[in-house]
């Protein structure tokens, strides 16, 4: 049992029959009344998102997680393969279950988080950023650079980017997981 003060990104609790895991937090204290914490939570199950509020002091149901190495194998529609570094043990999971599926790159080496109790996987941790090769980008034209104006660019796995106008095909570049945004240019 733990309660509003234990409270981080990444903790899973059980809500409201569900399993959920805070993706936001934020204590409120206003000057008049008590204190209060606002959360989103991402339901583990179905994949929807909910805001809640819950008042300083309240106890919540925490889940004691234990978090593996995975590393990315390939996917057949939904169906996404993983393989456990230390064990070689291969698990599928939902597509519905990843924060980012577009951009995972075989090979690509993530966290899951396993409930101890159950040994279901609960959620998968994408790396902070990736590096992927551009391989579709229109043309930037000479001259136009002057402003942050973007394009949009394809990615070795088949997500569209947005980019700076001077990314080319063949470019490697830098994508930001959480919120799936360009970052830098990789030279290699």
């Amino acid at each position: 049992m733990a309660s509003t003060s234990d409270i981080r990104n990444g903790l899973c609790i059980k809500y409201n029959h569900d399993i959920y895991k805070i993706i936001e937090f934020l204590h409120v204290k206003p000057g008049k009344g008590p204190a209060f914490v606002r959360t989103k939570l991402k339901s583990l199950t179905n994949g929807k998102v909910l805001e809640n509020t819950f008042s300083a002091g309240h106890k919540i149901d925490d889940i004691r997680v234990e978090t593996q190495t995975f590393q990315f194998l390939y996917n057949e529609g939904d169906q996404y393969h993983f393989m456990n570094t230390e064990s070689y043990e291969q698990i599928t999971l939902e597509k519905k279950i990843l924060d980012a599926p577009e951009l995972l790159k075989e090979g690509t080496l993530v966290m899951v988080q396993i409930n101890t109790e159950t040994d279901m996987p609960l959620s998968v941790d994408m790396p902070a950023s990736i590096v992927l090769e551009v391989t579709y980008a229109e043309p930037g034209v000479k001259g136009n650079t002057a402003t942050n104006a973007t394009k949009p660019a394809k990615v070795e796995t088949g997500a569209s980017v947005n980019v700076p106008l001077f990314i080319n095909e063949g470019d490697k570049i830098k994508i930001d997981t959480a919120t799936g945004s360009y970052m830098e240019r990789v030279k290699e």
